[in-house]
């Protein structure tokens, strides 16, 4: 049995625009986006045990271990080997949950990192990429740790080096299912308008670059959830603000940390705010490097 004391890093990330071009044959749904990571992180510890068995402890209520993506990242990578080591995990959570940000598939994408190192299983960050997909579509941008342009489902990833500006994250009090978003997306719950028979216009990356791009699932998410929209509108107030992801949480770049903590520092008690630097490599990276 080892233990190890170290906390690794599990970042939250940020859709700087997301479009929805089509719905596949299997249900999904194809997109473009680009991820970039912040400095707002849950921290997992890792202690490896001789008896197979896979556990994780948090402070997350009702929780069920075949919903729980470090367990189900864990499972992944013995069962694929056919090892019999097991592993006890600890979560710190700290990114907000249903926010958009990432978190549980930044969590599954710790645990194969740590533990593909601690189980000394030898696979490369592309096995450990294909592996994790079957776990969630935006779990291989974790797994390579760098900022991306994706297509397909999230999968097909071309790194870039963006901009690293601090941005102001809120969260609204609102947990926002993914599911729920595409789903009323489809059926055109919101808005006939919305009806994902009319897809998004593939977009190229010189004209991101140069213009930026919105998020299509915004209009849903506000009229689904209006606090979502509340906190887009606060937002605004103060810059370009935008959703990340399926919602809830959304942001606002700014040049310094320090115009970030003013705006933080107007928000109202029952939304919360992080102040957080872009990130293009993420710090995962630099532990497992160091």
């Amino acid at each position: 049995m080892v233990t190890l004391g170290v906390r690794w890093l599990a970042p939250a990330k940020l859709n700087l625009f997301l479009r929805v071009l089509g719905r596949r044959e299997d249900g999904r749904h194809e997109l473009q986006t680009v991820f970039q990571f912040i400095g707002l992180s849950d921290e997992l510890e890792f202690r490896v045990t001789a008896d197979g068995k896979i556990s994780c402890a948090s402070a997350l209520k009702g929780l069920s271990p075949e919903d729980n993506l470090c367990v189900r990242a864990a499972r992944l990578l013995r069962d694929t080997l056919q090892g019999d080591l097991g592993a006890a995990i600890t979560l710190h959570k700290r990114i907000p949950i249903g926010g958009g940000l990432g978190g549980g598939s930044s969590d599954a994408a710790t645990t194969l990192h740590v533990l593909n190192r601690l189980w000394g299983t030898g696979l490369s960050v592309d096995a450990l990429a294909s592996l994790s997909l079957s776990l969630g579509a935006d779990v291989p941008v974790f797994v390579r740790g760098w900022a991306a342009w994706a297509e397909g489902l999230g999968e097909r990833l071309s790194p870039m080096d963006l901009p690293e500006p601090w941005y102001v994250v809120v969260a609204p009090p609102v947990h926002v299912s993914t599911g729920e978003i595409f789903q009323a997306l489809a059926e055109g719950v919101s808005n006939p308008e919305e009806r994902l028979t009319q897809y998004g216009r593939p977009l190229r990356i010189r004209d991101f670059l140069a213009h930026g791009a919105g998020n299509d699932l915004e209009p849903v998410a506000r009229r689904l959830h209006p606090d979502v929209g509340h906190a887009l509108d606060w937002l605004a107030g103060f810059g370009p603000a935008q959703m990340t992801g399926s919602g809830a949480c959304v942001y606002l770049a700014v040049s310094t940390e320090r115009e970030a903590l003013a705006i933080t520092s107007q928000l109202q008690e029952n939304y919360r705010g992080f102040v957080c630097r872009g990130l293009n490599q993420s710090p995962l990276m630099k532990q497992l490097a160091s």
